[in-house]
């Protein structure tokens, strides 16, 4: 495989999850981008592009310093972000980087300061997941506040802004940004009629250690 087919398929799936994620309304027009690494280069949609449209060509490829190696168009003004989560983080844990304007998660991040762990499921990410202050986009102070909520989790909220979700691939990242926007609902739901219930570091440890005994996540033979 040529260098340049293989940037063409990294852009191609970068492209797929960002019209992924239109199709489940975790980003409306040009708003949000997704990145993938694959070795020293990262595919990233590129600025202004209608993300639900998205095609490879709209997807440009960048070096880990934000060098453009392929592709025609400027890349989104949250490069920094982006690339300073993939730099900081190992390859084989995060590859990939989701930042949605999801409806749900972007309204509790007008409210709260902590999305606390109100389901089993969220344990995925990490625990309860943080909201960065706001900064305004695209600035060094915004890539800063986000790098530090995402620290030991796989998600994060950005104050009056949206989210950000990470994954070992594409195909995770989107799930997890999925996952955010799911326990979002939920709060608020919750958050109607009362105040939700959150599990406590006891309870956490519960279903963390009943998972590892069970193999929790994963497929097995049915016993004979």
């Amino acid at each position: 495989m040529t260098m340049k087919s293989h940037h063409h398929d990294l852009r191609a799936s970068v492209a797929a999850a960002s019209r992924a994620l239109a199709g489940h309304g975790l980003l409306i027009g040009t708003a949000g981008n997704v990145s993938a690494r694959a070795g020293d280069v990262v595919a990233v949609t590129a600025t202004g592009v209608v993300l639900g449209e998205a095609t490879a060509d709209d997807v440009t490829v960048v070096d880990l310093g934000g060098a453009v190696v392929e592709g025609t168009l400027a890349p989104t003004s949250e490069l920094a972000l982006h690339l300073g989560v993939l730099r900081s983080a190992p390859a084989e844990k995060v590859s990939a980087v989701v930042h949605t304007h999801a409806p749900n998660a972007t309204a509790l991040s007008l409210v709260l300061d902590e999305l606390p762990v109100v389901h089993y499921q969220q344990l995925v990410l990490g625990g309860s997941l943080r909201v960065a202050p706001f900064h305004a986009f695209g600035t060094p102070d915004l890539a800063a506040a986000v790098g530090a909520a995402l620290d030991g989790r796989l998600a994060a909220l950005m104050a009056n802004h949206g989210t950000v979700a990470l994954g070992a691939d594409l195909t995770t990242a989107v799930e997890h940004a999925l996952l955010v926007e799911w326990l979002a609902e939920l709060y608020l739901r919750a958050a109607s009629v009362g105040t939700p219930r959150a599990l406590d570091p006891a309870q956490q440890q519960e279903v963390v250690s009943h998972a590892m005994r069970l193999g929790y996540g994963t497929t097995k033979p049915v016993s004979a």
